[in-house]
């Protein structure tokens, strides 16, 4: 071959290398380009101290909430959706790491994640999405450690109307929104004034009927009106400045401040309302049964977004659920609480079947308050002044007042059919075999996970009764 004919040959194949990169780049970027046209705009919106019992796309006609039954008729409705602790701080840092809180260091309410954390938030933002944060997403200081790309911390229904429709007016990223809205509605105190009628209301089984009471809960289902009548506007918006590929889903942190809802392990504190609505995706009218954590809804919307899951989270996408292709997501779900300052020191821990839940009282020397027996304020938990003075000559009221104070190590309840966990069956002769395999799973997940089973504060024990016995009707 001569020098100029090699010369040639060189030169031609430089810019077949090059037209090969170039192309290959090309093609990357369409496929990019294409995968992200795929990518839904995302809206979560999230309530405060919602339980799932509490609204009536889930069978309770005394608490009417339409917006939330439209978004169910467009979508899917999650029966069995449970967070991963009864409080604020511990269920949304589940929520945005994936991690139960003895992994991510938020056990007790009101503490942060553990330094070196990671944040689902971050894995959002790598599949393309600006992520952007307003009212109550995460808990307090902890907003800051996730990484979202815009935080706005009023959480007012008002305010975040206003605030929400400014940030979609003026936003002018070329890229796909996830936008988290958080309420503060129904956490207490439950002070708007409310359009219910106090004597029409209904309580669980576990309540007591008095007429403090029934203002409060009056004040309780305004509150959940009023978020539910902000999904229409949510709705509005997301339809206005985001397109109809839009995945919305409406969730709450846990159930709400009622006795044996908030930082308790019975369904009405871990059970929460879970339902979404894709366009063209979700089969709207679907119900699904199957069991979802919170710990899943962040790699849920990785995964729906076209990002990569980590694989080293307690969490899972149930994404195949929503979309109709899979009906069973988890077999158990397990379920831990710590406390809550010095109002609050009750550890326990639970796991649960489609059929069966057992809670391990870790303590049961402690006596379990709160902030609504301890406290009373208006509009939060001053009725209880009337529970305790009613427990006083009514066995009925004595009983609960008692089974909320002072609980079993064991409690075992066969949730298909009770509802409300009001009959412990833990020493059932005929349940010896489903509390060994249930103890045996509960005590398995407590060693895996590094559970260390801790006591946050000082607790108030049952043989001091000075500290917390009801006969003493004035708050600390």
């Amino acid at each position: 071959m001569s020098k100029l004919s090699f010369y040639t040959w060189q030169a031609s194949h430089f810019v077949a290398i090059r037209l090969c990169c170039g192309l290959a780049c090309w093609l990357n970027v369409m496929t990019l380009r294409a995968n992200a046209s795929d990518q839904p705009n995302i809206v979560v919106y999230l309530s405060d101290d919602h339980s799932q019992y509490d609204s009536s796309p889930y069978g309770n006609a005394n608490i009417p909430t339409p917006e939330l039954e439209r978004l169910a008729a467009d979508g899917i409705k999650l029966t069995h959706a449970f967070v991963a602790s009864p409080s604020c701080a511990p269920s949304r840092a589940a929520m945005l790491t994936g991690l139960i809180p003895a992994k991510n260091g938020v056990e007790a309410n009101h503490t942060t994640v553990r330094a070196g954390t990671p944040s689902l938030i971050r894995d959002l933002q790598k599949a393309g999405y600006e992520v952007a944060a307003f009212g109550k997403v995460a808990h307090g200081r902890d907003v800051s450690d996730f990484g979202f790309d815009h935080v706005d911390g009023a959480a007012a229904l008002d305010q975040l109307g206003k605030k929400v429709t400014k940030f979609l007016e003026s936003r002018q990223v070329d890229k796909p929104l996830c936008l988290f809205v958080g309420t503060s509605n129904p956490h207490v105190s439950w002070t708007a004034e409310t359009t219910f009628d106090p004597a029409s209301v209904e309580f669980p089984p576990h309540h007591i009927d008095t007429p403090s009471t029934r203002d409060h809960r009056a004040a309780y289902y305004q509150e959940i009106k009023e978020l539910d009548a902000f999904l229409a506007t949510l709705r509005k918006l997301s339809g206005q400045h985001l397109g109809e590929n839009v995945l919305l889903i409406y969730t709450s942190d846990h159930g709400s401040q009622w006795p044996f809802g908030k930082w308790n392990l019975y369904d009405y504190g871990t059970r929460v309302p879970l339902i979404t609505a894709w366009p063209g995706k979700i089969a709207p009218g679907s119900i699904s049964d199957a069991m979802v954590s919170w710990i899943d809804l962040l790699p849920t919307l990785i995964d729906i977004g076209k990002g990569t899951v980590p694989n080293n989270l307690d969490g899972r996408s149930f994404a195949r659920v929503l979309l109709g292709e899979k009906t069973t997501h988890r077999d158990l779900i397990f379920t831990t609480h710590t406390g809550d300052g010095n109002k609050n020191i009750y550890p326990m821990r639970s796991v649960r079947t489609q059929e069966w839940k057992l809670i391990h009282n870790l303590h049961p020397e402690f006596a379990h308050t709160n902030h609504s027996d301890l406290d009373r304020r208006p509009m939060a938990g001053a009725y209880w002044t009337e529970w305790a003075q009613r427990a006083k000559n009514d066995e009925r009221a004595k009983s609960i007042v008692g089974r909320y104070f002072q609980r079993p190590e064991w409690e075992l309840y066969y949730v298909k059919e009770d509802k409300w966990e009001q009959s412990n069956v833990f020493d059932g002769p005929a349940n010896i075999q489903i509390v060994a395999t249930l103890k045996k799973k509960l005590a398995d997940w407590i060693r895996e996970t590094g559970d260390q089973q801790t006591v946050h504060a000082k607790p108030r024990l049952l043989a001091e009764p000075q500290r917390w016995h009801p006969e003493f009707f004035k708050p600390e």
